[in-house]
């Protein structure tokens, strides 16, 4: 490899295996943008929103927030 001479080559290994763990925090979090999470369930709902008023689509509000909290989102 040519590059410096570890003195302790466990620490190293030690180094790369909490590296490679997860934490709980980063398992948890969202792989997408609110923005581009649940895009079906975003669309009936706005455009519920639009034809009816927010006060009629509260189906449609929940079932966006149930899609959204299944890609990890906390609302």
């Amino acid at each position: 490899m040519g590059g410096l001479p570890i003195d302790n080559p466990s620490s190293v290994i030690s180094l790369q295996s909490q590296k490679d763990k997860a934490s709980p925090d980063t398992a948890s979090k969202p792989k997408k943008k609110i923005c581009c999470a649940c895009p079906e369930t975003k669309k009936l709902r706005d455009e519920c929103i639009v034809q009816n008023g927010e006060e009629s689509c509260g189906k449609w509000i929940e079932a966006h927030r149930r899609c959204l909290r299944a890609e990890g989102f906390n609302v």
